[in-house]
């Protein structure tokens, strides 16, 4: 198969183009990128197809993103990817919007019950019998020129894409299409709300484990790393290593040897953040209690688990009534939520992540399940 390939690499081309691409009714999209030692993912060839051929983009040399984004921003204009986190941050990062309305192709492979979490391969394969050579994902996509096999990979990538996601359409009934819109929206939703750094210190492994004096050292030593990275475009992980956290907030050492000693602690953090760090756990430290933040709540204990699996299964039959992937009914975290809600006695409360279609058509189930445990025990 030839692909006709056309590159965009400047400014008034990508305008021109994004002025035609906002009269089809979608576009196919995706990205490569490079993301080994920097917090924000590095953009090294954008793609694009309507269908017809493959544009790529090249991000090193345009510097005005202005008309990419309004084609992102056009409600008219379905945006169609692939299993797409991490291309979101890649357009976020570079061109400030996110897309909508955003089709992933991978959920809609688990809405028609193809797979769950389906590579791009292996779905191109299953819809349009078509292998494709094993990836470019891990060459570097900064080097110029790049190579004809980088460049063909990325061509036919993007013009399968549009391909599978018009023999998608063809086999998804319309409500299916409108869920599937719905969670693309969400998951853009979730991207634009950026957790605040003070926030980040809820996430940390074993955070529950500690007082709350404890855990106002852990906030100050969390609300500095997240910032930190995004400072200096470094993984947070190589600011401060994740498993230091809850040692640092436990043992609160007071000079360079102790610190040096936490576990996991990398020496060149010691070396070059050191100081800093001893002096936010002694400010930390000294807060009244009046400043520090409230306990966190303990995880679901293990007499849960059975409780867990009954929730689970309302989605199951909901999933095999639909003929949907089973993964894709009920996330674990939103049915974690709606426990600690109540447990163990109730009442209990549908959580805020339980939302849409999922919350017309199993809330109810799920409560009416929790109250029949109840009334059991």
């Amino acid at each position: 198969m030839t692909i006709e390939i056309l590159w965009i690499r400047d400014n008034a081309s990508l305008a021109e183009h994004c002025s035609a691409w906002r009269k089809q009714p979608f576009v196919a999209l995706d990205t490569e990128f490079m993301r080994v030692d920097t917090f924000y993912p590095i953009a090294g060839l954008l793609q694009v197809s309507e269908g017809a051929r493959a544009y790529l983009i090249d991000p090193l040399l345009i510097d005005d993103w202005s008309s990419f984004a309004a084609l992102l921003e056009d409600r008219e204009v379905v945006k169609v990817v692939h299993a797409c986190s991490e291309d979101l941050e890649v357009l976020l990062r570079l061109t400030g919007s996110l897309p909508a309305p955003l089709f992933d192709s991978q959920l809609a492979a688990g809405y028609l019950n193809l797979g769950f979490s389906m590579g791009y391969s292996r779905l191109v394969q299953a819809v349009l019998d078509i292998e494709l050579p094993k990836g470019e994902t891990r060459s570097d996509w900064l080097q110029r020129p790049l190579s004809d096999t980088q460049v063909s990979y990325a061509a036919e990538d993007v013009v399968h894409l549009a391909e599978l996601y018009r023999r998608l359409q063809d086999k998804l009934p319309a409500e299916k299409n409108a869920w599937i819109l719905e969670d693309g929206a969400e998951l853009v939703a979730n991207l634009g709300r950026e957790i605040p750094a003070e926030e980040a210190y809820r996430d940390a492994k074993l955070a529950w484990k500690l007082s709350r004096a404890q855990l106002a050292v852990l906030r100050a030593l969390c609300t500095w790393r997240e910032r930190q990275a995004r400072a200096r475009n470094q993984p947070r992980n190589r600011i401060l290593r994740e498993h230091s956290l809850w040692p640092l907030a436990r043992q609160q050492p007071s000079d360079l040897v102790s610190l040096a000693r936490i576990e996991d602690m990398h020496p060149k953090t010691v070396r070059q953040d050191g100081e800093t760090i001893l002096q936010m756990i002694r400010e930390a430290a000294a807060l009244p209690q009046s400043e520090w933040p409230p306990a966190l709540p303990e995880p679901l204990p293990l007499e849960s688990t059975a409780l867990l699996k009954k929730l689970r299964a309302v989605g199951q039959r909901e999933g095999e009534r639909l003929d949907i992937a089973p993964e894709l009914m009920l996330r674990k975290k939103t049915l974690e939520a709606l426990l600690k809600s109540g447990y163990p006695n109730g009442p209990y409360r549908l959580p805020e992540s339980l939302r849409g279609w999922r919350r017309e058509l199993m809330g109810q189930a799920l409560l009416d399940c929790l109250a029949a445990q109840g009334e059991s025990a």
